[in-house]
């Protein structure tokens, strides 16, 4: 059930954010304190690059991890098809895009160190 409701979310979010030049993509800073990867991580869940590379505000985020949740109530079942499991649902739809935007930001990073392999 989850993955209908985040593939609709990805649809929604590709399809405004290419109308209003959004770009979603995560960009990592590596060499950048741990504290400000951390803070980065956290504020691209929120913000999105335009067309000319300036960080905007991710309004096709902002529409589509709601409204798939709430569009998603139409083919769940009655205990899940309401405003308050729809609201948690959003809850967790941005708190997974920050976890996977900090995943981005720190795998690399951390296979490096745990798979390190000697020549």
């Amino acid at each position: 059930m989850r993955f209908t409701g985040i593939a609709t979310g990805n649809a929604m979010e590709a399809s405004l954010g290419s109308l209003w030049g959004e770009d979603p993509r995560y960009f990592r800073e590596p060499g950048r304190p741990i504290r400000t990867r951390i803070g980065h991580a956290m504020k691209a869940t929120f913000t999105a690059y335009d067309r000319q590379g300036n960080v905007m505000p991710a309004y096709a985020r902002y529409i589509a991890i709601p409204g798939n949740n709430f569009l998603s109530n139409t083919w769940r079942a009655d205990s899940e098809a309401n405003s308050r499991s729809a609201a948690v649902r959003t809850l967790y739809g941005v708190l997974g895009k920050m976890g996977a935007n900090e995943f981005a930001e720190f795998w690399p990073d951390l296979k490096k160190l745990a798979f390190h392999h000697k020549h």
